[in-house]
C-alpha cells in the first residue's frame, strides 16, 4: 500500500495489518513504530501487530528524511506549501502529519526540516454510516446548517464523506460544493478524485476563505460541505455563505458541546442560531459513535 514511500520491512509489516481497521501509522525517531487500529494503539513488528515494545520495528532520522523525500517525489519544493501547515497528502487521501524543526523568516513559517516524527492517517469510506443522522439534517430537499463535533480521530471525516455520497444520490438536483482544504474529503491526488459523483464540485488544496468566496460566486452551490473549521478564521465566510442562501455542513474539533461553548465566538454563533443541528461523535461504542444530536438551541433531540 505504501511501498513507494516506506522501506521494505515496514511496508511488509503494514501489509499484514487489516486496512479495514487501520487508522494511523506513527513513526518517531529511534522509537517503536505504532499503529492505531479502530481507536487502539499497538506496536508494529515484522510480522504485524505485536504485544511487546522489544519486538517492534524502529526507524531512524535518516529513514524519516528519506520518507519525506519520497513523499515529495524528490522535489521538496512541490510540497513546501503543505509542509508549512504541518502535513503532506498522498494518494488515496492519506494525510501525513510531520513534526520537526520549524524554519521561519521574519516571523513567517517557511518550512519544516529535520523531521523527527510522522503520522500517516488513513481515510475510510463506510457506506451508510451517516444514515442514522440523515433525516435530522435533510428534509424535503432542504439541508440544515450542521456542525459535526468530535475530538481528532473519532470519524468525523468518514461521516462527512458518506454525507456527501448520501446527499448527492438522494437529492440529486442539489449542487454540492466540497471544500477539501487538506485533500481528504474527496480523496484527491494529482487532480483526480477517488470517487466520482455527478452533482458535486470540489475545490481542493485551498484555503477555506478562497474556496468559500470564489465557490459561491462561480459555482452557485446549494450546499457547501467542509472539514475542520476554525471559528476565529472561518466563521465570517461561513456566515456569509448562509446569508447568501447556501446551507453549510462542517466539522470542528471538540470533545463535547460543553467544550464547544468554551471556544471563542461560539456563544455568538449559538445566540444567532447560525447552525440548526449539532452532531456529537465519540468513541464510547467504538470510533464514530453518535453521542448526541442537538437542535439550534443545543437541546438534545436524538440519541
Amino acid at each position: 500500500m505504501l511501498e513507494k514511500y516506506l522501506m521494505s520491512d515496514l511496508s511488509s509489516a503494514l501489509d499484514k495489518v487489516s486496512y479495514k481497521h487501520l487508522c494511523e501509522l506513527r513513526l518517531r525517531e529511534n522509537c517503536p513504530v505504532i499503529v492505531n487500529m479502530a481507536g487502539e494503539n499497538y506496536y508494529l513488528g515484522r510480522d504485524g501487530v505485536t504485544g511487546t515494545k522489544e519486538s517492534a520495528l524502529v526507524v531512524s532520522r535518516g529513514f524519516l528524511q528519506s520518507v519525506i523525500h519520497r513523499l515529495s517525489n524528490n522535489s521538496m519544493y512541490t510540497i513546501s506549501d503543505q509542509l508549512i501547515d504541518g502535513y503532506v497528502t498522498v494518494s488515496g487521501g492519506i494525510r501525513v502529519g510531520v513534526c520537526g524543526e520549524v524554519v521561519s523568516i521574519d516571523g513567517k513559517v517557511k518550512s519544516i526540516k529535520n523531521i523527527s516524527s510522522m503520522n500517516f492517517r488513513f481515510p475510510h469510506s463506510i457506506k451508510n454510516c451517516s444514515l442514522p443522522i440523515y433525516n435530522y439534517i435533510v428534509k424535503n430537499g432542504n439541508v440544515k446548517n450542521t456542525l459535526i463535533i468530535s475530538p481528532p480521530g473519532m470519524g468525523k471525516t468518514t461521516l462527512l464523506r458518506d454525507l456527501i455520497y448520501q446527499i448527492s444520490t438522494k437529492e440529486n438536483l442539489l449542487n454540492i460544493l466540497v471544500i477539501d482544504e487538506r485533500q481528504e474529503l474527496a480523496e484527491i491526488f494529482n487532480g483526480k478524485e477517488s470517487f466520482k459523483i455527478n452533482n458535486i464540485d470540489v475545490i481542493s488544496n485551498s484555503t477555506k476563505k478562497f474556496a468559500f468566496n470564489n465557490g459561491i460566486r462561480s459555482m452557485n452551490p446549494s450546499v457547501i460541505i467542509t472539514d475542520e473549521i476554525d471559528l476565529c478564521r472561518d466563521i465570517n465566510d461561513i456566515r456569509n455563505a448562509m446569508t447568501c442562501g447556501v446551507s453549510v455542513i462542517a466539522s470542528i474539533h471538540a470533545s463535547s458541546v460543553f467544550d464547544l461553548k468554551k471556544k471563542p465566538l461560539f456563544l455568538d454563533i449559538l445566540n444567532d442560531k447560525l447552525f440548526d443541528r449539532f452532531i456529537v461523535l465519540s468513541a464510547q461504542g467504538g470510533v464514530g459513535t453518535i453521542d448526541g444530536i442537538y437542535d439550534e438551541n443545543l437541546t438534545l433531540i436524538g440519541y
